[in-house]
């Protein structure tokens, strides 16, 4: 689908190509997308990897209400990368199912790490979940109690 507009000095034409292009790359680029993101793609990822997979640095118990840190890095064995291209968009800690913190990483400027302080009233299991860009999130859990 073309328009054209004659401009007002001198009645040259100017094409343009209106709502074609615009509908068109936008719809087929989000439906590319879409159908790269099949169910088995978006499946938290439980196992090891060494470049994916979150450390979980926490102690193994707290008292009840006091404020504790939890550190999370993604990669056990090297640190994942954090590069334009590729890099960690967050990570997220879990007390259980519940969702008690998360963060949002920049790439280049950010490391994939990050330290949250948290308090907790029961024991349970820390949950970190780290989404790269380039595949689904990797998920790694720690048991914590909690004394009185």
């Amino acid at each position: 689908m073309t328009k054209t507009i004659r401009t007002a000095a001198g009645g040259g034409h100017m094409l343009l190509l209106l709502g074609l292009l615009a509908a068109v790359v936008p719809a087929r680029a989000e439906e590319d997308q879409a159908q790269q993101f099949t169910p088995e793609f978006r499946q938290i990822h439980t196992s090891s990897d060494p470049k994916h997979t979150p450390k979980i640095i926490a102690p193994d118990s707290v008292r009840r209400g006091a404020w504790f840190n939890v550190t999370v890095s993604v990669g056990v064995g090297s640190m994942h990368p954090s590069l334009q291209e590729h890099f960690v968009r967050y990570i997220a800690l879990y007390k259980d199912s519940v969702e008690i913190a998360r963060a949002y990483l920049h790439p280049v400027y950010s490391a994939p790490t990050v330290t949250f302080t948290v308090a907790l009233d029961e024991g349970g299991s820390l949950r970190a979940v780290a989404e790269p860009t380039h595949s689904a999130a990797w998920e790694a859990s720690k048991k914590i109690s909690v004394l009185p």
